[in-house]
């Protein structure tokens, strides 16, 4: 399975973007696709989760307000659309997916990931 992550790229502050997690490999209505951002020299954030059985979505506390997850079952991919962007949301975002059964976290997305797609740097300045 393989996974790439679109449509990143310069934005001002109070824009909007939305990103594109593209999967080949297997079909996306069957597994869960999630959504993580990273800023060099600090931890992996997780951003959301859409699960293939059903579509229900999960979202970190943080993240729901400006942040809103959906795909495209017949296009195979997974969407972000990302809203009112502040300078702190500057990071590389990329997409991953769970193949198998999987424990969740609190926001009900899985806590492991098995695969990892090539991130997509946002930058949001003015």
């Amino acid at each position: 399975v393989q996974l790439q992550a679109s449509g990143g790229g310069l934005v001002q502050p109070g824009g909007s973007l939305r990103l594109s997690c593209a999967v080949s490999g297997h079909h996306l209505d069957y597994y869960v696709i999630g959504w993580f951002r990273q800023v060099p020299g600090k931890e992996r954030e997780r951003i959301s989760c859409i699960k293939g059985a059903g579509g229900s979505v999960g979202y970190a506390e943080s993240m729901k307000e400006r942040f809103t997850i959906s795909r495209n079952n017949a296009k195979n991919t997974v969407y972000l659309q990302m809203d009112n962007l502040k300078p702190e949301d500057t990071a590389v975002y990329h997409c991953a997916t769970n193949l198998g059964d999987f424990v969740s976290d609190q926001t009900g997305c899985p806590v492991e990931y098995d695969y990892w797609g090539q991130g997509t740097l946002v930058t949001v300045s003015s």
